[in-house]
């Protein structure tokens, strides 16, 4: 039997169906499962997270060649399959719950050091779960995630492109993102309707960037990309940094501060957002630092 006609087969005997409210859709070939686990470069002693248990098709060859597998499902169902089932390896302990509400610090606890993730991300969850890991980044050496295509070409994109934006500064400011392969639709049942690629985020090697306010870097990004059209001037003005009022004077001199902030920084106030590099936001959070200070 096929990948595909065995995991139908699997969900019909124990009543399940891909849940659309999860965005299941579950890997059907045994070759890419264990080319996706070989790109997450596993040693023995790794303790590793997966996100997405699904039918197991990750686990148990993660299992086969990590110390242990802690997996986050949030489907009841499926958990109830694989109890029944007794499918999974010794060293697999499944945990029942939504990963965007898992504290990560237990998680890095239970673990007895920073995390090391693996998943099969379903897709409408890609947005929010990308900025937890930038939220945790202090608790995650490396995470070898599956994204819709168009995602994680974003994470990818140079400055001076329609797809670099905000998750393209944050994510890259704190690790290192690195294309691992390409997955067509007949991979999964039931079958996207987009690509999707697997990569792999290493926070271990991020940017040589000086020191900076993070919070206030995330602020200036964010209030950038908020109207990207527009110059950072105009977007960072509007944000009034410098002042506490909002009547016309204080805007005024809010602006002109911050045109100030800029070329003190080194760069054009006409300049748009897509055109700053990560370590150009930086610079100018930190001459934006600086400069409050003294308000």
């Amino acid at each position: 039997m096929s990948g595909y006609g065995k995991t139908r087969t699997n969900l019909k005997e124990h009543s399940l169906a891909p849940k659309k409210r999860f965005g299941q859709n579950f890997l059907v070939h045994k070759q890419t499962a264990e080319a996706i686990v070989r790109s997450g470069d596993i040693y023995p002693d790794d303790i590793i997270v997966e996100i997405g248990v699904g039918l197991g098709a990750l686990t148990v060859p993660m299992a086969a060649v990590a110390k242990e597998v802690i997996g986050i499902e949030i489907d009841s169902g499926i958990i109830k399959f694989h109890e029944e089932e007794q499918d999974l390896p010794e060293n697999v302990t499944l945990i029942h719950q939504d990963v965007l509400k898992v504290g990560f610090g237990d998680l890095a606890e239970k673990c007895g050091g920073t995390l090391k993730i693996l998943a099969n991300l379903p897709y409408s969850i890609s947005h929010p779960f990308l900025f937890k890991l930038i939220e945790n980044r202090n608790l995650i050496s490396q995470a070898t995630v599956m994204l819709q295509k168009e995602v994680a070409v974003r994470l990818l994109a140079p400055p001076n492109c329609k797809e670099y934006g905000i998750p393209t500064i944050l994510l890259s400011s704190c690790a290192t993102i690195t294309k691992k392969m390409i997955l067509k639709p007949a991979e999964f049942h039931p079958r996207p309707k987009i690509d999707s690629m697997v990569i792999t985020i290493d926070f271990t090697k991020p940017l040589e960037l000086p020191p900076y306010d993070f919070k206030l870097f995330t602020r200036l990004v964010k209030i950038s990309f908020s109207q990207r059209r527009k110059t950072i001037l105009n977007t960072l003005s509007g944000a009034l940094f410098f002042v506490t009022d909002a009547d016309k004077e204080s805007k005024a001199e809010n602006k002109a501060i911050t045109e100030q902030a800029i070329i003190d920084a080194g760069y054009d106030p006409k300049l748009r957002p897509e055109v700053l590099s990560v370590a150009d936001f930086v610079a100018l959070t930190n001459v934006f630092e600086k400069r409050m200070a003294t308000i």
